[in-house]
Parts: C-alpha cells; structure tokens; sequence
C-alpha cells in the first residue's frame, strides 16, 4: 500500500473515521461517504482540496468550518456514563469519590464515635513508631560499625 499514490472512494457509503494510515497519498478523495471524526494531520491532507470531503460529517484542516465537531460528539457513544439534562455523568469518577466516601468514613467514624477502639488504635500507632525508631537505630549502628565510624 506504500506505493500508492491516489485513491477514490467517493461515493461508497464508507463509514467511520480516516485511518491515519492513508496520509501518504498525493490524491484521496472521500467526498459523498458517511466519514466522522477528525481529518488526520499530514502535509499530504493538509494540501488537497476541501471538495474531496464534502458529503461527510469530519472536521480539522483542511476543512474551514469546525462546526461539525459537536455533531461527531453527539453520535459516540461513550460506555460508563450517561447523559442528564445536558450534564455527562462518568460513572468511573463517581464510584471512585464513592468508594473514598465510604472508606474514609468507615475507618474515622469508629475512630471518633467508639472511646475504646480510639484508644486501642493510637496505642498501636505508638507501639509502630517505637518499633520504627528502634530499627533505625539497629540499622544505622550497624551501618557505623561496618564503616568503622
């Protein structure tokens, strides 16, 4: 396909977006085809004529009017989320300050709400400093002593 330099598909009921491998003709035209997306960028596109694009629902250079990006929006379909009163809900975001919600909530809240667990977990918290205080100075003395320091 390397070889090629000029391509017609007008009038082909093609549907979908341009793959950007087809950048290196000299000549395409894909005038009267049911095209959406973005015209790949490359100096050969860049170069051809408005005309070979007429018929389709793309949008970038060398096309003037970018109008038609909201309608390309409009026919993805986006898995996740959900449109409401004008307003994309992702529903990967949503679960993800859900799931803080209920974690933070659920490890503060006995913290706060229950005297003896809050208690128990700051005496663990001092034990596990303790515990790191005494392998630092293991570990640094150690260290002095093979360096002979």
């Amino acid at each position: 396909m390397g070889s090629l330099e000029s391509i017609d598909f007008s009038v082909n009921k093609l549907s979908g977006q341009i793959p950007s491998s087809m950048t290196f003709l000299n000549h395409l035209n894909l005038s009267n085809n049911n095209l959406i997306g973005k015209i790949p960028l490359s100096t050969q596109i860049k170069s051809l004529n408005v005309s070979n694009f007429i018929g389709n629902k793309l949008c970038g250079p060398p096309l003037i009017d970018n109008f038609i990006v909201n309608e390309v929006k409009s026919n993805n379909v986006n898995i996740g989320s959900k449109d409401i009163g004008g307003v994309e809900l992702d529903w990967f975001y949503v679960s993800i300050a859900l799931e803080f919600v209920v974690g933070f909530f659920g490890v503060c809240s006995p913290l706060l709400l229950y005297m003896p667990w809050r208690i128990m977990y700051f005496e663990f918290l001092d034990h596990i400093g303790y515990k790191l205080k005494w392998c630092y100075f293991v570990v640094v003395s150690n260290c002095c002593k093979i360096l002979n320091i």
